[in-house]
């Protein structure tokens, strides 16, 4: 199946997705943040509930999504089969943060929270930087396909 885009209008996509994605991300933990600073356990609550929602409704979706459709075309190539195990062990660790803040209250939710943004970042930047560069300037890697259509990773396109 032929991509609208090209590789290179997909990896512009890809990685505007990880930079608005991280906006959201760091938002909502710096209003976690903000509310456990200031005492307020209701808000601290609620605030917390929305960075679970955020992250179940679209993180981990989008972790899901990369590993069904781009890391299979990424492990094909022979180079990346490392890179691809790390990243698939990074989702790991962002999910158990995940589960981590569901159990945390107070200023431990604030850290894991910044945590999962932190965690996010660098896994994003892997991917921005290393992965997704290497299998869109690969001819025939089939990268533009691997993303097409999916939400979860390139957002609205």
């Amino acid at each position: 199946m032929a991509s609208h885009l090209s590789d290179g209008q997909a990896l512009t996509a890809v990685r505007s997705h990880h930079a608005d994605m991280l906006d959201r991300a760091s938002a909502l933990s710096q209003t976690l943040t903000a509310a456990v600073e200031a005492g307020d356990s209701g808000t601290v609550y609620d605030e917390k509930g929305n960075l679970i929602e955020w992250c179940t409704d679209e993180l981990v979706p989008h972790c899901v999504a990369e590993e069904d459709r781009i890391y299979p075309t990424a492990a094909a190539v022979a180079e990346a089969q490392l890179l691809v195990e790390g990243l698939r062990h990074d989702h790991e660790a962002i999910a158990a943060l995940v589960e981590e803040l569901r159990v945390s209250d107070g200023v431990r939710a604030a850290a894991v929270g910044q945590a999962v943004v932190r965690a996010f970042a660098l896994h994003a930047d892997k991917e921005d930087a290393l992965l997704f560069p290497a299998l869109a300037d690969r001819a025939g890697s089939g990268f533009a396909e691997a993303v097409e259509g999916l939400e979860e990773i390139l957002g609205a396109v």
